[in-house]
């Protein structure tokens, strides 16, 4: 063996040392997602809809790629909490965010001194949507919308509006709404659909802008009554109930809905993979008849379409907050 062939070898050995430690080093963008568990983190507490989305999803998820997904309720300040704890991790795709339209776009407008901002995320899927529902209590002696107005305005005393929460599309609908009958009603907040839907039920507040999945078993009781769906058609899960479009309002159209966000700074490679395996997992029947059969709508919107439903939201709902004048605390 000459002494060049022998310099070939070490060079070529060398080089071989050189590419495992790289190797060893190489970015997460270059590993198989997911490295580890990822978790899933929501604003809101066990056993409401957004966590009811959050694991399912993850199930799904899981069954998919072979890894583990755990969810992680970090609720409070209408899930600006849970935002800020995704905002401060590793941006890996290992702990992702499950939002939702109210915390994403009004937030922004309603937090005076929020500690996060929609530039800390990269939207990745929207989950389900569902239109709201205009309820009132069957003691309320009308039948179509036309009719609230009138009955409104012959008895101020029981002018009021329930909201699920304050800072919500169910809250600034029913400010909208108010405008545009010219009735002054008072808003009455709730913590939760689930109150809501209680106080609602027990006739203590007469009418307000409730969630479908909360309200759709009492509406087919009939102990309560759906005037209007706030999506640009009727629903299918109430195909009897007009749109508030139809009645000529259709500036108050809104869908609400639940989305996965992921930390901005994570790699380009991780966001494709997340992209790819949600919209794989929620195309996937038996997800998507879970959630369908709870009163959801399954979206097939992510990426670019997700962004540009996310501005316009976010314009939307910016200029009703200051219409308002409503602001949140922390």
């Amino acid at each position: 063996m000459n002494d060049s062939t022998t310099a070939r070898r070490r060079r070529l050995g060398q080089g071989l040392v050189l590419l495992l430690a790289l190797g060893g080093a190489m970015p997460l963008a270059a590993q198989t997602w997911p490295a580890r568990p990822v978790t899933l983190v929501v604003g809101t507490p066990p056993g409401g809809s957004v966590d009811v989305y959050a694991r399912a999803l993850g199930d799904q998820l899981a069954r998919q790629t072979g890894g583990t997904f755990i969810v992680e309720n970090r609720a409070g300040a209408n899930g600006n909490l849970s935002a800020e704890q995704v905002r401060k991790a590793a941006p890996d795709g290992h702990t992702l965010w499950i939002s939702t339209q109210a915390m994403f776009t009004i937030n922004p407008s309603a937090y005076p001194a929020l500690r996060w901002q929609q530039s800390d995320f990269k939207a990745i899927a929207k989950g389900v949507e569902s239109p709201l529902v205009l309820v009132v209590h069957p003691s309320v002696p009308v039948q179509q919308l036309g009719e609230l107005g009138p009955w409104l305005k012959a008895n101020p005393d029981k002018a009021t509006y329930a909201s699920f929460s304050p800072g919500t599309p169910s809250h600034f609908l029913g400010f909208q709404f108010a405008e545009r009958l010219k009735v002054p009603m008072v808003h009455i907040p709730y913590k939760g659909s689930a109150p809501q839907i209680t106080d609602l039920l027990g006739g203590q507040v007469l009418l307000g802008f409730t969630q479908l999945q909360a309200a759709l078993p009492h509406l087919q009781t009939g102990k309560l009554k759906a005037l209007a769906v706030t999506s640009p058609q009727r629903s299918r899960f109430l195909p009897q109930v007009p749109t508030l479009a139809e009645m000529g309002h259709g500036d108050l159209n809104t869908t609400v809905w639940f989305g996965l966000m992921a930390p901005a700074a994570t790699p380009p490679a991780v966001i494709d993979a997340l992209m790819a395996a949600t919209v794989k997992a929620q195309a996937d029947p038996g997800l998507k008849g879970k959630l369908e059969a709870q009163g959801f709508d399954v979206p097939t919107e992510s990426g670019a379409a997700f962004d540009k439903t996310i501005t316009t939201e976010t314009a939307r709902w910016a200029q009703v907050v200051k219409a308002t004048g409503f602001k949140a605390n922390d």
